[in-house]
């Protein structure tokens, strides 16, 4: 069998052996987790275990094959990417699973539910190529998102060549609060042949995060102004942390008579952040070296834990609460509390309720925690590969990037359903089809007042039509030569800080120098001399106003 989208026909050639193969038993995040089998020749290598349900590894057992991997590589601690590990671990004992140090010592946050959890998972030191078995060589990077999180490079050496692939896990190009940015100087270079890549934003480009900041900090401030509490729910690890960090150090909120309540299992994050801190950044820990980086009372705003006998009562003059996404709001959002606002993270399901017995607000916003298409793109470009491997995204966005003509044009793209073998063969020679179509053609009709545009009724097919047609309503701007639209949902029209939505002073291949044609001129960027997006970005980024 053969991944979904897009297919591949292959020239017949001496070489009939395929050294490489990836099987996914699941490639979506939220409740399905992301778990991946790789074959490097005689090698099976098990690439996170994200399952709530290991039923399917369980059954992958044979008389020949005891178990269902050789070894498991972990990339980071999020439970999307290791839930399943502890039932893996208890099933077959002898399965060596590996990780970082960071996130072997962040893993029992997974299972706190559970008495007396083993220390199954053994650590691995950062940058340093370690041979697990013969033939087969794991070196680990840094790779941002979450402290502890690594991209994971595989190298299988034969007599007749050494075989390389590269699974990211979560990635994230930039620095965030807590954790530095995967640095793209450290692989490139290093000849890839395979990359296996999340792809959780798709095509989707992002403002810069300090822009993204200053939005969720500004809108923060406005309801505490305003009179009204501000409830944020978030997982355990990352998110949480990075939003305290935020609110500790933003120009609106730094000596402010405030107090910031942490709940739940964000709590005990924040204390395994703490016996984390030589391992975060250096800024990190001089700013530890001032001041509590989480706990305390004496510094404003305040740092508390939150004892569950006063829930009810901590909205009653303004305030901020980090809590559980798993949470019922409605022990918050009481009716002597006054009202409340809630921010939701975008792409992290969190369940609501219809009413709660205040007056309360339901907003998204974005810190982004993964790299947009754009930073996608730039790693792939950084490596080139032969093969790419989209998984870890809705279908729509996975189809996004696969259609991507700047990909399409260089390597061979994967979109893998789970249950999907894909065969990787190095050197072979493929006939690529044509992209598949996803554009909509149809009419401008411009009049006196206004502009009407028509598109065929097919592109109403597509799932996220529903989303995109909510309430009518959309916003258009301009992205280079490009005019995108954006639907408005019924809770992005209860915001009324509508610059959210607008990104300005874009860097991106429209707007840089050495743009001509839509081709890159620039001879120090890795797209040199090949075709570009127009809201593309590289490294030797530099802007036509020479300005800095």
């Amino acid at each position: 069998m053969r991944d979904n989208v897009p297919a591949y026909s292959r020239v017949d050639t001496e070489e009939t052996a395929t050294e490489l193969e990836c099987f996914p038993y699941s490639v979506q995040h939220h409740d399905e987790g992301v778990c991946l089998l790789v074959r490097m020749g005689p090698h099976r290598i098990l690439l996170d275990c994200g399952l709530a349900d290991i039923s399917s590894l369980k059954k992958s057992v044979t008389k020949s094959s005891k178990l269902p991997a050789d070894l498991v590589l972990v990339t980071h601690a999020h439970p999307d990417h290791a839930r399943g590990l502890l039932s893996l671990h208890q099933a077959f004992p002898h399965l060596p699973i590996y990780a970082s140090e960071v996130t072997s010592k962040l893993l029992p946050l997974s299972w706190t539910e559970q008495e007396n959890v083993p220390q199954f998972c053994h650590a691995l030191p950062l940058r340093s190529p370690i041979e697990l078995q013969k033939g087969l060589v794991a070196e680990i990077f840094p790779a941002g998102h979450l402290p502890g999180a690594v991209a994971i490079l595989l190298t299988y050496t034969t007599a007749q060549r050494a075989y390389k692939l590269l699974y990211t896990g979560d990635f994230f190009l930039s620095n965030s609060r807590l954790v530095e940015g995967l640095r793209l100087e450290e692989l490139r270079g290093s000849d890839v042949n395979v990359l296996i890549v999340e792809g959780t934003y798709g095509t989707s480009r992002h403002p810069h995060r300090r822009n993204q900041e200053n939005l969720l900090a500004e809108r923060i401030n406005q309801a505490i102004a305003d009179g009204s509490s501000v409830l944020l729910p978030t997982p355990a690890l990352g998110l949480g942390q990075e939003l305290l960090m935020l609110l500790r150090s933003h120009h609106h909120f730094t000596g402010r008579d405030l107090d910031i309540w942490v709940d739940g299992a964000v709590a005990k994050g924040c204390d395994a952040y703490l016996e984390l801190l030589p391992h975060l950044p250096p800024s990190v820990q001089n700013f530890a070296r001032h001041q509590p980086l989480f706990w305390d009372e004496r510094i404003r705003p305040r740092v508390r834990r939150l004892q569950s006998e006063h829930r009810h009562t901590v909205g009653i003059s303004p305030c901020i609460v980090l809590t559980d996404v798993t949470a019922d709001f409605s022990q918050y959002c009481q009716p002597n509390t006054g009202s409340w606002l809630v921010l939701l993270p975008e792409k992290i399901d969190v369940k609501i309720k219809k009413q709660y017995p205040t007056p309360t607000t339901i907003e998204t916003y974005l810190l982004a925690q993964h790299s947009d298409g754009p930073g996608t793109t730039q790693l792939i470009h950084n490596l080139r590969p032969q093969h790419v491997v989209f998984v870890h995204g809705s279908a729509a966005y996975l189809a996004d990037l696969t259609s991507l003509e700047e990909l399409q044009n260089r390597y061979h793209i994967h979109s893998p359903l789970a249950g999907t073998r894909v065969e990787l063969p190095i050197g072979d020679t493929f006939l690529q089809p044509a992209a598949p179509e996803t554009n909509y053609q149809g009419e401008v009709t411009e009049l006196d007042t206004l502009i009407t545009i028509t598109l065929p009724d097919a592109i109403t097919a597509d799932p996220r039509w529903r989303q995109f047609a909510d309430t009518g309503l959309i916003e258009a701007r301009w992205q280079g030569e490009e005019l995108v639209f954006k639907g408005l949902t019924q809770r992005e029209l209860l915001n009324q800080n509508s610059d959210r939505y607008f990104m300005s002073d874009v860097d991106c291949c429209g707007t840089c120098r050495h743009q001509r044609g839509q081709r890159c001129w620039n001879p120090a960027s890795p797209l040199h001399n090949f075709r570009v997006t127009l809201e593309g970005y590289c490294p030797a980024f530099e802007s036509t106003t020479n300005v800095e």
